[in-house]
């Protein structure tokens, strides 16, 4: 952890819905005039898009599983590295992994001319203009593997966790409309993740600041068969805070500004789900605020 040089993670599982909170931290960066150094999270994974198909193929030939949620194909080494350059000296390596086409003309445009294409990596770079705060999204922000331990470099850990029915759903719907994968494909998919998800993304969720979790309050209890994602008004989003002296959360402000919310927990507030962008900015507003004012004074 560092005050001079604060680290901000957003994990959550694939699927998870970590962009509306990315979305959020956007806005207050925006608001406050923030400088972030965005790091994403996939480009801490091991393989490429050919080479990860190729590897679990041979994982799979040996009786192992290999998922994009284990140690096995990521570089939680790496990402730890990054997370303890930044905070001690401001700077840090960092690299794109490649989504689209559109990411690799500009990239390409980027480096100057070279020839990428989409499920590649950017070569890695040296980042050593100032900013304000790293910004982390993705998969393993308070990732822990034997000695190595993500979440240690971390002054602002959040978590994004619909519960898991839920969670299957969207990615169901997400990777049939942006990817073409028929249900019974990501349903395979979640399975062969299933032991990894349980021992590297579920843990992380004991160590976060901050969880955000969607609740939902129609039937998702098969959630294989369920053709449509409840919406926003049918759900509730359950706000636990790990240690609210930390956040110096104001349980009293939050329930007078977010109108049918309640508390459940002496540490968690409960909000309705259409108000969860506007409950997202309330509380991390000032907790940012308070990271960037210590490190001024650092």
């Amino acid at each position: 952890m560092s005050v001079k040089h604060p680290v901000i993670a957003v994990t959550g599982s694939s699927g998870a819905g970590t962009t509306t909170v990315k979305n959020a931290f956007e806005h207050i960066f925006f608001r406050e005039k923030i400088k972030p150094l965005v790091v994403e999270g996939d480009s801490y994974h091991r393989y490429d898009r050919a080479a990860m198909k190729e590897a679990i193929a041979k994982f799979a030939e040996e009786g192992k599983n290999l998922s994009h949620f284990g140690p096995e194909a990521n570089h939680f080494d790496l990402l730890a590295e990054t997370f303890k350059s930044y905070g001690e000296t401001g700077g840090c390596k960092r690299r794109y992994y490649i989504h689209s086409d559109a990411e690799a003309k500009h990239h390409n445009e980027r480096l100057g001319g070279t020839s990428y294409t989409a499920g590649q990596f950017t070569p890695w770079e040296d980042i050593s203009e100032k900013t304000d705060v790293l910004f982390y999204e993705g998969l393993h922000g308070g990732a822990k593997d034997g000695d190595v331990d993500v979440s240690a470099y971390t002054d602002l850990l959040v978590g994004v966790v619909p519960i898991v029915n839920l969670e299957w759903i969207q990615k169901i719907f997400r990777d049939n409309a942006e990817r073409g994968y028929s249900a019974e494909a990501t349903v395979d998919t979640i399975l062969r993740r299933m032991p990894d998800y349980v021992n590297y993304i579920t843990p992380q969720f004991s160590r976060t600041d901050i969880n955000f979790q969607r609740v939902p309050t129609v039937d998702t209890s098969n959630p294989f068969i369920t053709r449509d994602i409840p919406t926003p008004d049918e759900s509730f989003i359950v706000i636990r805070f790990r240690d609210p002296a930390k956040t110096g959360v104001d349980f009293p402000f939050l329930l007078n500004m977010i109108p049918d919310s309640f508390m459940s927990r002496r540490n968690t507030i409960v909000v309705p789900g259409t108000k969860m962008g506007f409950a997202m900015e309330l509380i991390l507003a000032p907790i940012i605020h308070d990271l960037l004012e210590k490190s001024g004074k650092a």
